[in-house]
């Protein structure tokens, strides 16, 4: 084994630790993987025995993705209960800004903030028994009983609304809808979706597995050369 190809599996494997991110190079394409878990950080640390996602790690090696002329493709796997609204809108939009071929796979749940990075990539998909939470903005703490603070949220909830609604096949109707569904939850205001019923709707692509996000992978990279 040359010292390079010893370095390259080295930062490979540093990598996977810290972000819980990994590249593999095969003659279909190289594909780096990139996790969204736990609960998605803002601007506010969270317990240090609370798993995250740190938006500011995050944020700039979407970038260094999209730049790298080595990486063809970007796995996203998703198992995420939410978070910090603005953290995780943002990284939705830089998911859905990238030109390179992106999939998302959501495994065990694509909650509340995870919805916008489920749907951002190019081709988005969901196992059977994975679930998604569709909610209206809500947040904790001391809150300023003004009108202005309820058209705040609104205008928030507004965002993510058009956000899904561009990047999947579901409507603005349907999503507030769900949003506002009061039969669903037993102490919540919203809809539990699993893996089929989230295709039904139009919110996610398709159901699949992890081979089947990787084949849409290889498509979009191969259809990328023959355009080039």
């Amino acid at each position: 084994m040359s010292d390079e190809t010893q370095s390259s599996r080295e930062e490979d494997g540093q990598r996977l630790v810290d972000l819980g991110a990994s590249m593999s190079r095969t003659g279909r394409g190289n594909i780096y993987t990139l996790t969204i878990i736990g609960q998605i950080e803002g601007h506010n640390t969270l317990p240090e025995n609370t798993k995250t996602t740190k938006y500011e790690h995050v944020m700039p090696l979407l970038a260094s993705i999209e730049l790298d002329e080595e990486i063809d493709g970007l796995l996203l796997l998703l198992n995420t209960v939410g978070g910090d609204i603005e953290a995780g809108l943002g990284l939705a939009e830089m998911i859905a800004g990238m030109r390179k071929p992106t999939a998302s796979l959501v495994l065990g749940g694509g909650h509340s903030i995870g919805v916008p990075l489920a749907v951002a990539p190019k081709v988005s998909m969901i196992v059977p028994s994975a679930s998604m939470v569709v909610h209206p903005v809500r947040t904790t703490g001391t809150v300023i009983a003004a009108p202005q603070t309820f058209r705040y949220f609104q205008k928030v909830q507004e965002g993510i609304v058009s956000f899904v609604t561009r990047h999947s096949r579901i409507s603005p109707e349907e999503f507030q809808r769900l949003m506002f569904a009061t039969d669903e939850m037993a102490a919540d205001v919203g809809t539990v979706l699993y893996g089929e019923r989230a295709v039904e709707l139009g919110l996610i692509d398709q159901v699949g597995t992890l081979s089947d996000a990787l084949d849409r992978l290889y498509e979009q990279i191969e259809a990328g050369k023959q355009s080039s």
